[in-house]
Protein backbone atom coordinates (compact mmCIF):
# COMPACT_ATOMS: atom_id res chain seq x y z
CA UNK A 1 0.00 0.00 0.00
CA UNK A 2 1.49 3.32 -1.01
CA UNK A 3 1.73 5.99 1.67
CA UNK A 4 0.42 8.66 -0.68
CA UNK A 5 -2.78 6.69 -1.10
CA UNK A 6 -3.29 6.57 2.65
CA UNK A 7 -2.70 10.26 3.27
CA UNK A 8 -4.37 11.63 0.16
CA UNK A 9 -7.94 11.71 1.55
CA UNK A 10 -6.72 13.64 4.60
CA UNK A 11 -5.35 16.46 2.40
CA UNK A 12 -8.32 17.01 0.18
CA UNK A 13 -9.89 20.01 1.51
CA UNK A 14 -27.24 15.83 -17.49
CA UNK A 15 -30.54 16.92 -16.58
CA UNK A 16 -31.50 17.97 -13.08
CA UNK A 17 -34.46 20.34 -12.55
CA UNK A 18 -35.69 22.27 -9.57
CA UNK A 19 -38.57 24.61 -8.91
CA UNK A 20 -37.71 28.28 -9.26
CA UNK A 21 -39.39 29.22 -6.00
CA UNK A 22 -37.24 26.82 -3.96
CA UNK A 23 -34.06 27.97 -5.70
CA UNK A 24 -34.84 31.61 -4.96
CA UNK A 25 -35.58 30.88 -1.31
CA UNK A 26 -32.30 29.01 -0.95
CA UNK A 27 -30.36 31.80 -2.65
CA UNK A 28 -31.81 34.29 -0.21
CA UNK A 29 -31.00 32.00 2.75
CA UNK A 30 -27.54 32.95 3.97
CA UNK A 31 -27.34 29.71 5.97
CA UNK A 32 -27.65 27.54 2.87
CA UNK A 33 -24.27 26.33 1.60
CA UNK A 34 -23.14 27.38 -1.86
CA UNK A 35 -22.80 23.79 -3.08
CA UNK A 36 -26.54 23.18 -2.84
CA UNK A 37 -27.28 25.65 -5.65
CA UNK A 38 -24.10 25.56 -7.74
CA UNK A 39 -23.38 22.82 -10.31
CA UNK A 40 -21.77 19.82 -8.67
CA UNK A 41 -19.58 17.34 -10.51
CA UNK A 42 -18.96 13.88 -9.18
CA UNK A 43 -15.49 14.92 -7.99
CA UNK A 44 -17.05 17.88 -6.15
CA UNK A 45 -19.39 15.52 -4.32
CA UNK A 46 -16.56 13.14 -3.44
CA UNK A 47 -14.53 16.00 -1.98
CA UNK A 48 -17.55 17.29 -0.06
CA UNK A 49 -18.07 13.83 1.39
CA UNK A 50 -14.42 13.73 2.48
CA UNK A 51 -14.90 16.96 4.42
CA UNK A 52 -18.47 16.65 5.70
CA UNK A 53 -19.70 13.06 5.73
CA UNK A 54 -20.56 11.97 9.27
CA UNK A 55 -19.08 8.49 8.89
CA UNK A 56 -15.73 9.93 7.77
CA UNK A 57 -15.76 12.53 10.54
CA UNK A 58 -16.34 9.81 13.13
CA UNK A 59 -13.53 7.79 11.59
CA UNK A 60 -11.24 10.80 12.01
CA UNK A 61 -12.17 10.94 15.70
CA UNK A 62 -11.40 7.23 16.01
CA UNK A 63 -8.04 7.93 14.38
CA UNK A 64 -7.26 10.57 17.01
CA UNK A 65 -8.37 8.21 19.78
CA UNK A 66 -6.02 5.56 18.42
CA UNK A 67 -3.15 8.04 18.64
CA UNK A 68 -3.84 8.26 22.38
CA UNK A 69 -3.63 4.46 22.56
CA UNK A 70 -0.31 4.57 20.72
CA UNK A 71 1.08 7.01 23.29
CA UNK A 72 -0.06 4.72 26.12
CA UNK A 73 1.51 1.67 24.48
CA UNK A 74 4.82 3.44 24.02
CA UNK A 75 4.92 4.69 27.63
CA UNK A 76 6.41 1.47 29.00
CA UNK A 77 9.71 2.20 27.22
CA UNK A 78 10.05 5.79 28.43
CA UNK A 79 11.51 6.93 31.79
CA UNK A 80 9.20 7.85 34.65
CA UNK A 81 9.85 11.06 36.59
CA UNK A 82 8.25 11.35 40.04
CA UNK A 83 8.33 14.43 42.26
CA UNK A 84 7.16 14.22 45.88
CA UNK A 85 6.70 16.70 48.70
CA UNK A 86 5.15 16.75 52.17
CA UNK A 87 4.68 19.15 55.08
CA UNK A 88 3.41 17.98 58.50
CA UNK A 89 2.79 19.71 61.83
CA UNK A 90 2.28 17.67 65.02
CA UNK A 91 0.91 18.59 68.44
CA UNK A 92 3.89 18.91 70.83
CA UNK A 93 2.13 16.77 73.40
CA UNK A 94 2.18 13.92 70.89
CA UNK A 95 5.96 14.14 70.39
CA UNK A 96 8.15 11.90 72.49
CA UNK A 97 11.42 13.49 73.62
CA UNK A 98 14.69 11.71 74.29
CA UNK A 99 15.49 11.75 78.00
CA UNK A 100 19.12 12.47 77.27
CA UNK A 101 20.65 15.80 78.11
CA UNK A 102 21.97 17.77 75.15
CA UNK A 103 19.68 16.19 72.55
CA UNK A 104 17.10 18.50 71.12
CA UNK A 105 13.52 17.30 70.97
CA UNK A 106 11.98 16.40 67.63
CA UNK A 107 10.43 19.35 65.82
CA UNK A 108 6.69 19.72 65.64
CA UNK A 109 6.95 20.67 61.97
CA UNK A 110 8.46 18.47 59.30
CA UNK A 111 8.86 18.71 55.56
CA UNK A 112 10.51 16.71 52.82
CA UNK A 113 10.78 16.87 49.03
CA UNK A 114 12.40 14.83 46.35
CA UNK A 115 12.58 13.98 42.70
CA UNK A 116 13.16 10.51 41.31
CA UNK A 117 13.82 9.26 37.77
CA UNK A 118 13.15 5.58 37.09
CA UNK A 119 14.03 3.86 33.83
CA UNK A 120 13.29 0.26 33.00
CA UNK A 121 16.39 -1.17 31.39
CA UNK A 122 15.13 -4.71 30.85
CA UNK A 123 11.55 -6.03 30.82
CA UNK A 124 12.03 -9.39 29.16
CA UNK A 125 11.45 -7.96 25.67
CA UNK A 126 8.32 -6.03 26.63
CA UNK A 127 9.77 -2.58 25.87
CA UNK A 128 10.84 -3.33 22.31
CA UNK A 129 7.52 -5.10 21.73
CA UNK A 130 5.67 -2.02 22.96
CA UNK A 131 7.58 0.26 20.58
CA UNK A 132 6.86 -2.02 17.63
CA UNK A 133 3.21 -2.41 18.69
CA UNK A 134 2.79 1.38 18.84
CA UNK A 135 4.05 1.74 15.28
CA UNK A 136 1.85 -1.11 14.04
CA UNK A 137 -1.22 0.28 15.79
CA UNK A 138 -0.70 3.65 14.14
CA UNK A 139 -0.32 2.08 10.70
CA UNK A 140 -3.35 -0.13 11.26
CA UNK A 141 -5.54 2.79 12.30
CA UNK A 142 -4.61 4.67 9.12
CA UNK A 143 -5.57 1.63 7.07
CA UNK A 144 -8.88 1.30 8.89
CA UNK A 145 -9.58 4.98 8.31
CA UNK A 146 -8.82 4.57 4.61
CA UNK A 147 -11.29 1.66 4.46
CA UNK A 148 -14.06 3.86 5.86
CA UNK A 149 -13.18 6.58 3.36
CA UNK A 150 -13.24 4.15 0.42
CA UNK A 151 -16.62 2.69 1.43
CA UNK A 152 -18.14 6.14 1.91
CA UNK A 153 -16.82 7.43 -1.41
CA UNK A 154 -18.30 4.40 -3.16
CA UNK A 155 -21.69 5.07 -1.54
CA UNK A 156 -21.46 8.72 -2.62
CA UNK A 157 -20.53 7.78 -6.16
CA UNK A 158 -23.44 5.32 -6.42
CA UNK A 159 -25.85 7.88 -4.95
CA UNK A 160 -24.71 10.41 -7.55
CA UNK A 161 -25.44 7.92 -10.32
CA UNK A 162 -28.85 7.17 -8.79
CA UNK A 163 -29.79 10.86 -9.00
CA UNK A 164 -28.71 11.03 -12.64
CA UNK A 165 -30.68 7.87 -13.42
CA UNK A 166 -33.82 9.15 -11.70
CA UNK A 167 -33.59 12.46 -13.57
CA UNK A 168 -33.29 10.72 -16.93
CA UNK A 169 -36.18 8.41 -16.07
CA UNK A 170 -38.34 11.50 -15.54
CA UNK A 171 -37.34 12.74 -18.99
CA UNK A 172 -38.16 9.40 -20.59
CA UNK A 173 -41.55 9.01 -18.92
CA UNK A 174 -42.47 12.65 -19.54
CA UNK A 175 -41.67 12.15 -23.21
CA UNK A 176 -43.76 8.98 -23.22
CA UNK A 177 -46.72 10.72 -21.58
CA UNK A 178 -46.42 13.55 -24.09
CA UNK A 179 -46.38 11.11 -27.01
CA UNK A 180 -49.37 9.21 -25.68
CA UNK A 181 -51.22 12.44 -24.91
CA UNK A 182 -50.56 13.60 -28.46
CA UNK A 183 -51.93 10.29 -29.73
CA UNK A 184 -54.99 10.72 -27.52
CA UNK A 185 -55.59 14.20 -28.90
CA UNK A 186 -55.18 12.90 -32.46
CA UNK A 187 -57.65 10.09 -31.88
CA UNK A 188 -60.08 12.49 -30.24
CA UNK A 189 -59.93 14.75 -33.31
CA UNK A 190 -60.44 11.76 -35.59
CA UNK A 191 -63.36 10.57 -33.50
CA UNK A 192 -64.93 14.03 -33.61
CA UNK A 193 -64.50 13.93 -37.38
CA UNK A 194 -66.17 10.52 -37.47
CA UNK A 195 -63.20 8.65 -39.00
CA UNK A 196 -62.43 6.35 -36.03
CA UNK A 197 -64.60 4.65 -33.43
CA UNK A 198 -64.77 5.75 -29.77
CA UNK A 199 -62.84 2.61 -28.92
CA UNK A 200 -59.68 4.25 -30.27
CA UNK A 201 -60.14 7.17 -27.88
CA UNK A 202 -60.65 4.83 -24.93
CA UNK A 203 -57.58 2.84 -25.86
CA UNK A 204 -55.48 6.03 -26.02
CA UNK A 205 -56.84 7.23 -22.67
CA UNK A 206 -55.93 3.90 -21.07
CA UNK A 207 -52.41 4.11 -22.51
CA UNK A 208 -51.91 7.60 -21.02
CA UNK A 209 -53.34 6.49 -17.66
CA UNK A 210 -51.03 3.45 -17.59
CA UNK A 211 -47.94 5.59 -18.22
CA UNK A 212 -48.64 8.27 -15.59
CA UNK A 213 -47.84 6.03 -12.56
CA UNK A 214 -44.38 5.37 -14.02
CA UNK A 215 -43.80 9.14 -14.25
CA UNK A 216 -45.03 9.65 -10.68
CA UNK A 217 -42.73 6.89 -9.45
CA UNK A 218 -39.78 8.36 -11.36
CA UNK A 219 -40.32 11.76 -9.72
CA UNK A 220 -40.51 10.13 -6.29
CA UNK A 221 -37.32 8.15 -6.98
CA UNK A 222 -35.68 11.43 -7.95
CA UNK A 223 -36.63 13.08 -4.66
CA UNK A 224 -35.45 10.10 -2.63
CA UNK A 225 -32.17 9.84 -4.55
CA UNK A 226 -31.33 13.50 -3.94
CA UNK A 227 -32.19 13.19 -0.24
CA UNK A 228 -29.83 10.24 0.00
CA UNK A 229 -27.04 12.11 -1.78
CA UNK A 230 -27.49 15.21 0.39
CA UNK A 231 -27.29 13.01 3.50
CA UNK A 232 -24.03 11.42 2.31
CA UNK A 233 -22.65 14.90 1.67
CA UNK A 234 -23.25 15.71 5.34
CA UNK A 235 -25.81 18.49 4.97
CA UNK A 236 -28.80 19.00 7.25
CA UNK A 237 -31.55 20.10 4.90
CA UNK A 238 -33.73 23.07 5.92
CA UNK A 239 -37.10 21.94 7.22
CA UNK A 240 -38.95 24.09 4.69
CA UNK A 241 -37.51 22.05 1.81
CA UNK A 242 -39.79 19.04 1.56
CA UNK A 243 -40.85 18.65 -2.05
CA UNK A 244 -37.56 18.66 -3.91
CA UNK A 245 -33.91 19.43 -3.18
CA UNK A 246 -32.41 21.86 -5.72
CA UNK A 247 -29.20 19.91 -6.29
CA UNK A 248 -27.71 20.73 -9.65
CA UNK A 249 -25.50 17.88 -10.84
CA UNK A 250 -23.27 18.73 -13.78
CA UNK A 251 -22.09 15.26 -14.85
CA UNK A 252 -24.07 12.88 -17.03
CA UNK A 253 -24.37 9.12 -17.27
CA UNK A 254 -21.81 7.96 -19.78
CA UNK A 255 -19.92 4.78 -20.53
CA UNK A 256 -16.27 5.67 -20.06
CA UNK A 257 -13.98 2.96 -21.46
CA UNK A 258 -12.51 0.75 -18.78
CA UNK A 259 -10.47 -2.37 -19.33
CA UNK A 260 -8.91 -4.70 -16.80
CA UNK A 261 -8.16 -8.41 -16.89
CA UNK A 262 -9.46 -10.56 -14.05
CA UNK A 263 -6.04 -11.97 -12.93
CA UNK A 264 -4.66 -8.44 -12.86
CA UNK A 265 -7.69 -7.19 -10.91
CA UNK A 266 -7.32 -9.93 -8.28
CA UNK A 267 -3.59 -9.22 -7.92
CA UNK A 268 -4.22 -5.49 -7.48
CA UNK A 269 -6.98 -6.14 -4.94
CA UNK A 270 -4.81 -8.38 -2.78
CA UNK A 271 -2.08 -5.72 -2.87
CA UNK A 272 -4.23 -2.59 -2.46
CA UNK A 273 -7.20 -3.42 -0.26
CA UNK A 274 -6.75 -1.64 3.05
CA UNK A 275 -8.96 -4.14 4.90
CA UNK A 276 -6.49 -6.91 4.10
CA UNK A 277 -3.50 -4.73 4.94
CA UNK A 278 -5.06 -3.85 8.31
CA UNK A 279 -5.52 -7.56 9.09
CA UNK A 280 -1.87 -8.18 8.22
CA UNK A 281 -0.95 -5.49 10.75
CA UNK A 282 -3.14 -7.31 13.26
CA UNK A 283 -1.10 -10.48 12.72
CA UNK A 284 2.07 -8.55 13.56
CA UNK A 285 0.40 -7.03 16.62
CA UNK A 286 -0.61 -10.47 17.88
CA UNK A 287 2.98 -11.62 17.41
CA UNK A 288 4.12 -8.75 19.63
CA UNK A 289 1.47 -9.79 22.15
CA UNK A 290 3.19 -13.18 22.40
CA UNK A 291 6.49 -11.45 23.17
CA UNK A 292 4.73 -9.31 25.75
CA UNK A 293 3.16 -12.35 27.40
CA UNK A 294 6.45 -14.30 27.46
CA UNK A 295 8.16 -11.42 29.24
CA UNK A 296 6.47 -12.64 32.41
CA UNK A 297 8.94 -15.55 32.47
CA UNK A 298 11.90 -13.16 32.68
CA UNK A 299 13.21 -10.71 35.27
CA UNK A 300 12.82 -6.96 35.13
CA UNK A 301 15.61 -4.50 35.86
CA UNK A 302 15.18 -0.84 36.67
CA UNK A 303 17.70 1.89 37.37
CA UNK A 304 16.85 5.02 39.31
CA UNK A 305 18.39 8.27 40.45
CA UNK A 306 17.05 11.10 42.55
CA UNK A 307 17.63 14.02 44.87
CA UNK A 308 15.97 14.57 48.29
CA UNK A 309 15.52 17.45 50.74
CA UNK A 310 14.17 17.28 54.30
CA UNK A 311 14.42 19.26 57.50
CA UNK A 312 16.80 18.14 60.23
CA UNK A 313 15.35 16.05 63.01
CA UNK A 314 18.09 15.85 65.61
CA UNK A 315 20.87 18.23 64.59
CA UNK A 316 20.65 21.56 66.38
CA UNK A 317 19.15 23.93 65.68
CA UNK A 318 15.97 21.95 65.11
CA UNK A 319 13.87 24.16 62.89
CA UNK A 320 12.46 24.31 59.38
CA UNK A 321 15.36 26.34 58.04
CA UNK A 322 17.93 23.67 58.79
CA UNK A 323 17.67 21.08 55.99
CA UNK A 324 19.53 18.01 54.85
CA UNK A 325 19.86 17.19 51.19
CA UNK A 326 21.59 14.72 48.89
CA UNK A 327 21.32 12.46 45.90
CA UNK A 328 20.71 8.76 45.58
CA UNK A 329 21.03 6.25 42.76
CA UNK A 330 20.77 2.53 42.31
CA UNK A 331 19.23 -0.41 40.51
CA UNK A 332 16.60 -2.96 41.38
CA UNK A 333 15.73 -6.37 40.02
CA UNK A 334 12.51 -8.32 40.39
CA UNK A 335 11.63 -11.77 39.14
CA UNK A 336 8.42 -13.70 39.60
CA UNK A 337 9.80 -17.19 40.06
CA UNK A 338 6.29 -18.66 40.17
CA UNK A 339 3.14 -16.65 39.48
CA UNK A 340 0.56 -19.41 39.72
CA UNK A 341 0.91 -20.12 35.94
CA UNK A 342 -0.52 -16.68 35.14
CA UNK A 343 2.16 -16.08 32.52
CA UNK A 344 1.61 -19.48 30.93
CA UNK A 345 -2.10 -18.67 30.54
CA UNK A 346 -1.29 -15.34 28.91
CA UNK A 347 1.10 -17.01 26.45
CA UNK A 348 -1.48 -19.65 25.49
CA UNK A 349 -4.06 -16.93 24.89
CA UNK A 350 -1.66 -14.79 22.84
CA UNK A 351 -0.65 -17.69 20.62
CA UNK A 352 -4.27 -18.65 19.98
CA UNK A 353 -5.14 -15.07 18.99
CA UNK A 354 -2.11 -15.00 16.72
CA UNK A 355 -3.28 -18.12 14.89
CA UNK A 356 -6.76 -16.67 14.63
CA UNK A 357 -5.41 -13.46 13.07
CA UNK A 358 -3.54 -15.48 10.45
CA UNK A 359 -6.73 -17.33 9.61
CA UNK A 360 -8.55 -13.99 9.34
CA UNK A 361 -6.03 -12.81 6.75
CA UNK A 362 -6.44 -15.96 4.66
CA UNK A 363 -10.23 -15.83 4.91
CA UNK A 364 -10.42 -12.14 4.07
CA UNK A 365 -8.15 -12.70 1.08
CA UNK A 366 -10.54 -15.33 -0.27
CA UNK A 367 -13.52 -13.03 0.33
CA UNK A 368 -11.81 -10.18 -1.52
CA UNK A 369 -11.00 -12.47 -4.44
CA UNK A 370 -14.64 -13.60 -4.54
CA UNK A 371 -15.77 -9.97 -4.40
CA UNK A 372 -13.50 -9.07 -7.33
CA UNK A 373 -14.71 -12.04 -9.36
CA UNK A 374 -18.35 -11.16 -8.68
CA UNK A 375 -17.97 -7.46 -9.43
CA UNK A 376 -15.94 -8.25 -12.54
CA UNK A 377 -18.70 -10.56 -13.78
CA UNK A 378 -21.34 -7.90 -13.08
CA UNK A 379 -19.24 -5.33 -14.93
CA UNK A 380 -18.93 -7.58 -17.98
CA UNK A 381 -22.68 -8.16 -17.89
CA UNK A 382 -23.39 -4.41 -17.70
CA UNK A 383 -20.95 -3.78 -20.54
CA UNK A 384 -22.59 -6.40 -22.76
CA UNK A 385 -26.08 -5.09 -22.00
CA UNK A 386 -24.96 -1.55 -22.81
CA UNK A 387 -23.40 -2.68 -26.11
CA UNK A 388 -26.62 -4.43 -27.04
CA UNK A 389 -28.59 -1.19 -26.61
CA UNK A 390 -26.49 1.05 -28.84
CA UNK A 391 -28.87 0.97 -31.84
CA UNK A 392 -32.12 -0.06 -30.16
CA UNK A 393 -33.38 3.46 -29.43
CA UNK A 394 -32.75 4.65 -32.99
CA UNK A 395 -34.54 1.60 -34.32
CA UNK A 396 -37.47 2.15 -31.96
CA UNK A 397 -37.76 5.79 -33.03
CA UNK A 398 -37.78 4.73 -36.67
CA UNK A 399 -40.40 2.06 -35.94
CA UNK A 400 -42.63 4.68 -34.31
CA UNK A 401 -42.23 7.02 -37.27
CA UNK A 402 -43.20 4.27 -39.70
CA UNK A 403 -46.17 3.19 -37.56
CA UNK A 404 -47.47 6.75 -37.43
CA UNK A 405 -47.00 7.14 -41.20
CA UNK A 406 -48.83 3.89 -41.90
CA UNK A 407 -51.66 4.87 -39.56
CA UNK A 408 -51.97 8.24 -41.27
CA UNK A 409 -52.06 6.52 -44.67
CA UNK A 410 -54.72 4.08 -43.47
CA UNK A 411 -52.54 0.99 -43.85
CA UNK A 412 -51.73 0.73 -40.16
CA UNK A 413 -53.70 0.64 -36.93
CA UNK A 414 -53.73 2.60 -33.73
CA UNK A 415 -52.49 -0.48 -31.91
CA UNK A 416 -49.34 -0.45 -34.06
CA UNK A 417 -48.69 3.15 -33.02
CA UNK A 418 -49.24 2.43 -29.31
CA UNK A 419 -47.03 -0.64 -29.48
CA UNK A 420 -44.30 1.38 -31.16
CA UNK A 421 -44.58 4.13 -28.54
CA UNK A 422 -44.35 1.55 -25.74
CA UNK A 423 -41.32 -0.05 -27.39
CA UNK A 424 -39.63 3.34 -27.69
CA UNK A 425 -40.22 4.07 -24.00
CA UNK A 426 -38.85 0.65 -23.07
CA UNK A 427 -35.79 1.19 -25.28
CA UNK A 428 -35.06 4.57 -23.73
CA UNK A 429 -35.59 3.20 -20.20
CA UNK A 430 -33.35 0.21 -20.87
CA UNK A 431 -30.62 2.42 -22.32
CA UNK A 432 -30.39 4.82 -19.37
CA UNK A 433 -30.65 1.89 -16.95
CA UNK A 434 -27.80 0.21 -18.82
CA UNK A 435 -25.70 3.38 -18.58
CA UNK A 436 -26.39 3.58 -14.84
CA UNK A 437 -25.64 -0.11 -14.28
CA UNK A 438 -22.39 0.19 -16.23
CA UNK A 439 -21.23 3.19 -14.17
CA UNK A 440 -22.27 1.53 -10.90
CA UNK A 441 -20.66 -1.79 -11.82
CA UNK A 442 -17.44 -0.02 -12.73
CA UNK A 443 -17.46 1.88 -9.42
CA UNK A 444 -17.94 -1.34 -7.45
CA UNK A 445 -15.22 -3.10 -9.42
CA UNK A 446 -12.78 -0.23 -8.83
CA UNK A 447 -13.61 -0.34 -5.12
CA UNK A 448 -13.09 -4.11 -5.08
CA UNK A 449 -9.71 -3.67 -6.76
CA UNK A 450 -8.74 -0.93 -4.30
CA UNK A 451 -8.56 2.01 -6.70
CA UNK A 452 -8.60 5.50 -5.18
CA UNK A 453 -12.02 6.72 -6.33
CA UNK A 454 -11.22 10.45 -6.19
CA UNK A 455 -8.05 10.05 -8.23
CA UNK A 456 -9.83 7.71 -10.64
CA UNK A 457 -12.46 10.34 -11.32
CA UNK A 458 -10.01 13.24 -11.43
CA UNK A 459 -6.67 11.88 -12.69
CA UNK A 460 -5.30 15.37 -13.37
CA UNK A 461 -5.70 16.52 -9.77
Amino acid sequence: MKTARLIFPLLLAGFITSTSGQTQSLTADTNAPAWITQPLSLVDCLNLALNQNATILKAKSDLQATYGLVVQTRAVALPQVLATGQYKRTDRSAIESFPVPGISPQPDQNWNAGIQVVQSSYEGGKMLAAIRAARLTKEQSLLQYQTVVDDTLLSTRLAYYDVLLAAQQIVVHEASVNLLTKELEDQQHRYNAGTVPHFNVLRAEVAVANERPALIQARNNYRIAKNNLANLLGYNLPRDIWEDIPLNLSDTLEAKPYHVELPEAIEQALANRTELAALRKQVQLERESIVNAQSGYKPTVQVFAGYNWYNAQFTPPVDLDHDIRGWNAGAQLSWDIFDGMLTRGKVIQARALYEKSRTDVEDRGRQIELEVRTDYSLFIEAQEVLDSQKTVQAEAEEALREAEARAAAGTGTQLDVLDAQTSLTQARTTEIQALHDYAAARARLERAIGTDLVQAENPKS
